[in-house]
């Protein structure tokens, strides 16, 4: 137990470096919170500084998530790992270094998983990538990609009740994360409909 605890304060406090916040702040261009959908992720910087940034921190933030999964399966018994990926998750939406506004968690949870099911991160980006295609929402993309890593996360702990808790919980807060953009699109929609009706 007090190794996880170690683990996951430390996890935490990695997660909470973002580094979309700290690239802006490099490059002179404010905050990312500040613009289009006010969250410190890998879509908001591509919108703002283009596709190649947000590559960057795409992979920055895969990288670090791989990492910790690593480590998680070094010094964790099997079905414990996955809670490093909620307090990852958990760091990168609520980061303590940067006034517990962050990201949502995706790029974050994709990393997770991709070391420790290497084929559920596979499938999943493929799901996205579909689902992109036919709908050309990202975050429609985004949620069918997290519910293919958590199912994934649980089949590869053969559905153990701690991993289908703490699977269940990442997806929730990813889920919930999402919410302004599901409110946007609705309203979006709305104005669609009223203005066919016109």
């Amino acid at each position: 137990m007090g190794t996880l605890l170690t683990l996951g304060l430390l996890t935490y406090l990695a997660a909470s470096v973002n580094f979309s916040i700290i690239l802006f702040k490099i490059l002179g261009q404010g905050d990312p919170r500040d613009l289009f959908s006010g969250n410190a992720g890998t879509t908001n910087v591509s919108r703002q500084l283009g596709k190649l940034w947000g590559a960057v921190i795409l992979l920055l933030d895969v990288g670090r998530a791989a990492a910790i999964a690593q480590i998680g399966v070094w010094f964790l018994p099997g079905p414990w790992v996955p809670i490093l990926g909620l307090i990852l998750v958990i760091g990168n939406q609520k980061p303590m270094f940067h006034g517990f506004r962050g990201g949502k968690g995706v790029a974050g949870y994709l990393g997770f998983t991709a070391f420790i099911s290497p084929i559920t991160a596979g499938v999943s980006c493929l799901t996205w990538v579909v689902v992109f295609g036919l709908f050309r929402v990202t975050f429609f993309g985004s949620f069918f990609m997290i519910t293919v890593l958590g199912v994934g996360t649980m089949m590869r702990y053969v559905w153990d009740p701690l991993v289908i808790v703490t699977a269940g919980i990442t997806m929730a807060l990813i889920f919930w994360a999402h919410k302004t953009n599901i409110m946007a699109f609705q309203k979006g929609r709305m104005a669609g409909e009223k203005a066919e009706g016109l």
